[in-house]
């Protein structure tokens, strides 16, 4: 009966003190199984596509306009497909396809279900920091990232097919939209992203080990890049439905 509340009824904002981004270069024969067929991949040299995944640190989550008092606090795992998405008057748009969102609260799993596609489920989530060594971690998703600040003279990861970050720098997230596509209705949803002074500095990742990507057979993903981002305004306009082409 209140299916409608999923499309993204209303704006909302938040604050993010950081937000880690991995992306993973995968053949994109492996991802094009992930997506929609109204949707199609953001390749690099027609070979490789790319999944993200974001850890974000997010506060005063709150319907945009209300009182930061009404805001809460989170730690949000998404993990995203790099797609492109053109409509039947042939607008061309750049965003990211949603697979699977984690939270470290119950209060978001739920209210994160009612109003949004994103899939979240919670899960447990530990941050530990030693000097400049930093890991993030869940027994529950078998989830765990190690990593060290570092600067834009960083190497890139070891495999990466970019030549250098400023390649790398277009696959760090976020971009401006999102999708989800209604198949019965064969329309799409899209919702925009707004964001502020989105610098995103590489890190070092040491070690890591997330249990969705073998979950979802892609043992062969390669690290391509790692960004932080920290201390951004961020908020999400209200979700618009567009028919899709046939």
């Amino acid at each position: 009966m209140f299916a409608f509340l999923k499309n993204h009824p209303f704006a909302v904002e938040a604050y993010f003190e950081s937000s880690i981004v991995l992306t993973f270069a995968v053949s994109k024969e492996k991802l094009v199984e992930l997506i929609p067929k109204t949707l199609t991949l953001d390749t690099l040299n027609d070979r490789y596509g790319f999944l993200a995944v974001a850890l974000v640190k997010t506060t005063q989550l709150r319907p945009k306009g209300f009182p930061k008092v009404f805001g809460n606090d989170f730690f949000l795992i998404g993990y995203r497909i790099f797609v492109k998405y053109e409509n039947e008057k042939g607008k061309k748009r750049r965003g990211l396809y949603i697979l699977k969102s984690e939270t470290n609260r119950k209060k978001m799993e739920i209210l994160g279900n009612i109003f949004s596609h994103y899939n979240y489920r919670t899960t447990d989530i530990q941050q530990q920091q030693k000097g400049k060594e930093h890991c993030v971690s869940s027994k529950k998703s078998n989830f765990q990232i190690e990593y060290s600040e570092g600067d834009i003279n960083s190497e890139l990861p070891a495999q990466s097919p970019f030549i250098d970050w400023k390649k790398a720098r277009k696959y760090a997230g976020p971009l401006p939209f999102t999708f989800n596509y209604d198949a019965k209705k064969n329309e799409m949803l899209i919702i925009e992203g707004i964001r502020e002074n989105w610098k995103p500095i590489p890190i070092t990742v040491s070690q890591y080990h997330i249990e969705f990507l073998k979950e979802l057979k892609l043992d062969d993903a390669i690290l391509a890049n790692a960004f932080i981002i920290n201390h951004i305004p961020y908020s999400w306009k209200k979700g618009i439905k567009e028919k899709c082409s046939n």
